[in-house]
């Protein structure tokens, strides 16, 4: 078949599964060639940075600590990150195997970490350090071929006009009046500046919808204007619910698709969208200088996997200094993480879930004829896979291409794995089928 016929009958394929989710929505051949290779990509880095990095208890500091609006803006008179290296952090997600960035424009303080003309909340008003910190990363990510995302907030905890309030933020001292439709109009200003200021944006990452579920958000409005301005541009929100009209992406907070370990899943439903999961390196999503539960490397390239294995991807967070430097315990882990994606990346990089159901013992990935299998825990030295209708003709260690006994009977495939084919995190086997 011709390249540019079989291309068309693959978005075609493409869009008649995505629109069934998006509703009246009609994704661009564009949107679905970038949501392809969104689901190539598998691994981005998340950043989550601000003024509230100054005070290093996460993120959240200004609700937690019941900051009203006065005294917290006394905290930009203090951020001066002026050991921020744009290239040095584009540089950490790149060789850690990272394939895009998904960074913190706004987050619920409001705070913006870019030039806008909306308000003087913002990094070059506010701050002695004075520059727009997403245009140096901006640029760094187009010259690096690194994609680049923006976390935006929904929720603000400064603004007055986001009235009524929703359930966080009763302690900035705001007015109890306001006018929530400017508030919207601001946004989509906002997001405007984003979309045009700073060259191809590989999408938007919504959060805070949960604030207030029940308000008139004017969805369509703002993710028609988002199509509008850059038709390519996925849209995802963190909303904990099934995807809703006019998104591109599905994300889980620290949960694979279908889980809800931690509580924020619980009204959420698996939809035909790609899929993300995000996870943070210690605890903390923002800079917490007291949190040094550090997830080992074996963890995280576990979670990575194990997302590969719920055709997701995953993207991991790091919370970077008030100076602008990512602490050295996250650069160590991401060095020993882009090692191992060296090594194994092509059984992670543009797969999809594989044919066997995630288990206990691991997960598989697909590319083509090629089946991953993905060994992350297993006590025996058989492990059967339940039958999964393709004939198996070969199998063989990743590592050394040396074969691997198994057989296989209506009941499934029994692979043999001896203990010293064992490997420290993941032992990968290939079946071609």
């Amino acid at each position: 078949m011709h390249f540019r016929k079989m291309a068309g009958v693959v978005l075609f394929s493409l869009f008649s599964s995505f629109v069934m989710a998006q509703k009246d929505y009609q994704p661009t051949p564009g949107n679905l060639e970038a949501r392809q290779w969104f689901q190539d990509a598998k691994f981005g880095m998340f950043i989550h940075w601000g003024v509230y990095s100054v005070l290093g208890d996460g993120e959240w500091v200004m609700n937690n600590q019941h900051i009203d609006k006065k005294t917290y803006e006394k905290l930009p008179a203090f951020f001066n990150p002026i050991a921020f290296d744009a290239a040095e952090w584009v540089r950490t997600a790149k060789e850690a195997g990272m394939k895009y960035i998904t960074i913190t424009s706004k987050h619920h303080d409001g705070f913006c970490m870019w030039n806008t003309k909306l308000t003087d909340w913002n990094i070059v008003d506010r701050t002695p350090y004075g520059k727009d910190v997403l245009k140096q990363l901006a640029d760094e990510c187009h010259k690096q071929g690194i994609k680049l995302f923006f976390y935006y907030s929904q929720l603000d905890w400064y603004q007055n006009n986001y009235y009524p309030r929703g359930n966080t933020g009763h302690y900035s001292g705001r007015p109890e009046k306001g006018d929530w439709y400017a508030y919207l109009d601001y946004m989509d200003g906002q997001l405007t500046e984003l979309l045009t200021n700073y060259g191809d944006i590989a999408g938007i990452w919504f959060d805070g919808w949960w604030d207030k579920k029940d308000a008139d958000w004017r969805l369509n409005k703002t993710y028609s204007l988002i199509h509008k301005l850059q038709p390519s541009c996925l849209i995802g929100s963190n909303h904990h619910q099934a995807p809703k009209p006019g998104e591109d992406f599905q994300m889980f907070e620290k949960d694979l698709p279908g889980h809800n370990t931690t509580g924020f899943s619980g009204e959420s439903e698996v939809g035909q969208l790609p899929l993300e999961t995000c996870e943070t390196m210690n605890h903390s999503w923002g800079f917490n200088l007291q949190d040094k539960n550090y997830k080992s490397t074996k963890d995280l390239v576990h979670y990575l996997v194990k997302a590969a294995g719920y055709n997701s991807n995953f993207l991991l967070n790091v919370g970077p200094m008030p100076n602008g430097k990512i602490q050295p315990e996250f650069v160590k882990t991401l060095g020993e993480i882009g090692k191992w994606m060296d090594r194994y990346g092509k059984t992670i990089y543009g797969t999809r879930g594989g044919p066997v159901s995630p288990h206990n013992w691991g997960v598989t990935t697909v590319k083509g004829n090629k089946v991953f299998v993905h060994v992350l825990d297993l006590q025996d030295t058989n492990l059967l896979l339940p039958d999964f209708g393709k004939k198996v003709k070969k199998a063989y260690f990743f590592d050394d291409n040396t074969p691997v006994n198994f057989q296989q009977n209506k009941f499934g495939t029994t692979l043999n794995i001896p203990q010293d084919k064992r490997k420290p995190y993941d032992t990968i086997l290939v079946m071609e089928i």
